[in-house]
């Protein structure tokens, strides 16, 4: 099946959206504040009349590209582009300011080739068999599945629980509206008719994405030029292979299993990477002034979270970040169900998207290792024509998918709720995932009750449900668990700080300033990063 996957993905027409994807995803990785969530919900219009393989081609190439490209801001500019680079940040620009940013740009690139292909391997190797396990699952299971995914991608996002489970109430809220699907009752739809049918997912994730994002830039934009530090063609020296290929390997070790979890993310790895490979390094007084294994491990973590995020997305359904939530999306726009059943009855565009990672990856080296000084360049776009750009494209994609002004009032409207949840702190993400998987949920929470005839004792009738409701009290639990097991094991717990103590102080604060160097000030992003773009916590 991966061979006539590559078969399928090596066709001309693919080849060259794997190339727009992989260019259109580094060039949004660069710029700060404009992630690879946004630059895909913006094209979900676009893509309406494209086959569902070349689109889904291209923006696994812009995820794959925006994952790598975050890490040129990061090492020249001080700006991680995305939170997941954050701490390829506190060294590769100290090896930047040292001259060495060639040598950074070249083991991020590098690292980024190696973590991606073992990564994706990983996920043609293992996605078949979680699928074979999700086929013998039943609706209670199902359901239970979805709402750990829920609570564990909230619970743990943004500075605070209660902020994460005000945005996932929001996207919740915004799925229920339209039509009851078993009784036909008309739901949240104040007498409109236009909005019996629901709230389009692709305007919603547009308005959330785009238009938040905009507005929010907006109020912080300043018309301040930004100073990269010049870089030739990335290379590396003997010393420097050395010093980085088991920091790659030991990232992606890190990174896959955490991306495929509900709630990993990219940032615990790329944290955990930093300090393993400062505990192991034999140059320990380089860090904190531009060690090369620094930049190596968190940058090959960074890469393997990506290919493991697409685990659960493919083989289950179930989004563990903002990008994976808006390629799921675009599988619904062409109406087809995300979920177990997708290996069997869409063979040829899973495997076609899986074999273009291997040639997506590929190409990121080929095309990026050259031209690290171009996109170096990018930064100098005037930030008010960047943005403008985005709301006409917005704008302009919102009204093409139903071509009713009625789209656009939804648009803005929920533009202006994503600025607010951005001002106030609320995380993006479980909205979004809200919106997904709410009505999903509602679907197996009806059948399994349907089954049981009303009992609510049939919704722990399988072992996988009650393994997953026991994980959902323990993560809603956490911190009374976390408070108890510091009096009893008093050792352990200080052992954990000093770890996390570990990171340089400065990590924090370009955490703050991940959005852009446009910003007011720092103490806003810190308060506000959470929420920044629904991707992930501040690390």
């Amino acid at each position: 099946m991966l061979m006539q996957g590559f078969a399928t993905a090596a066709t001309p027409i693919n080849l060259l959206f794997a190339v727009l994807g992989v260019l259109l995803g580094t060039a949004v990785g660069v710029l700060p504040g404009i992630g690879p969530a946004m630059a895909i919900a913006l094209l979900l219009p676009v893509t309406y009349g494209m086959e569902p393989t070349a689109a889904m081609i291209m923006f696994a190439g812009i995820y794959y590209g925006g994952m790598y490209g975050g890490s040129t801001t990061s090492i020249l500019l001080n700006t991680p582009g995305e939170s997941s680079t954050v701490i390829t940040a506190i060294e590769g620009h100290k090896m930047a300011k040292a001259g060495r940013a060639a040598q950074a740009l070249a083991t991020a690139a590098i690292g980024s080739f190696v973590a991606g292909t073992i990564g994706t391997a990983l996920l043609a190797t293992i996605a078949p068999w979680v699928v074979k396990f999700a086929v013998s699952l039943g609706n209670p299971s199902y359901l239970a599945i979805m709402l750990l995914a829920l609570v564990a991608v909230t619970a743990v996002l943004g500075s605070s629980k209660l902020r994460g489970f005000a945005a996932l109430g929001l996207g919740l809220a915004i799925g229920l509206v339209g039509m009851d699907p078993v009784s036909g009752q008309g739901r949240l739809i104040f007498g409109q008719p236009l909005l019996a049918d629901g709230l389009d997912i692709v305007v919603v994730a547009v308005a959330i994405f785009a238009i938040g994002e905009a507005l929010w830039i907006a109020a912080h934009l300043r018309k301040t030029t930004t100073h990269t530090i010049p870089v030739g063609r990335p290379w590396m020296g003997k010393s420097d292979w050395k010093r980085s290929w088991k920091p790659w390997l030991r990232g992606t070790a890190f990174g896959f299993p955490f991306g495929a979890l509900p709630a990993g993310g990219a940032e615990i790895p790329t944290f955990l990477s930093y300090v393993t490979e400062k505990k192991l390094s034999k140059h320990p007084e380089e860090f904190g002034h531009g060690a090369i294994e620094g930049v190596a491990g968190p940058e090959a973590a960074n890469n393997a979270a990506a290919a493991g995020t697409l685990t659960p997305m493919l083989a289950l359904g179930l989004p563990t970040n903002a990008t994976a939530a808006v390629m799921l999306l675009a599988l619904m726009q062409f109406g087809i169900q995300p979920g177990p059943l997708l290996f069997e009855e869409e063979p040829k565009l899973v495997w076609a998207l899986i074999a273009s990672l291997f040639i997506g990856n590929a190409l990121l080296l080929l095309i990026n290792l050259p031209m690290a000084p171009l996109w170096a360049k990018l930064l100098q776009l005037p930030r008010p024509y960047l943005y403008a750009g985005i709301l006409f494209f917005a704008t302009l994609g919102a009204y093409s998918v139903n071509l009713q002004a009625f789209d656009l009032m939804v648009l803005l409207v929920l533009g202006v709720l994503g600025f607010a949840m951005r001002r106030f702190g609320i995380p993006v993400l479980p909205l979004i995932i809200g919106v997904i998987l709410g009505p999903r949920a509602e679907a197996q929470l009806r059948k399994s009750l349907q089954l049981s005839s009303g009992d609510p004792a049939g919704l722990f009738s399988e072992p996988v449900a009650v393994v997953a409701y026991v994980i959902i009290a323990v993560v809603l639990l956490w911190p009374l668990i976390a408070k108890l097991l510091r009096r009893l094991f008093p050792k352990a717990a200080a052992g954990i700080e000093e770890l996390a103590e570990s990171v340089p102080e400065e990590a924090e604060t370009q955490s703050a300033l991940a959005v852009s160097t446009d910003a007011d000030s720092a103490k806003d992003h810190e308060v506000h990063h959470g929420a920044h773009r629904g991707d992930r916590p501040r690390t």
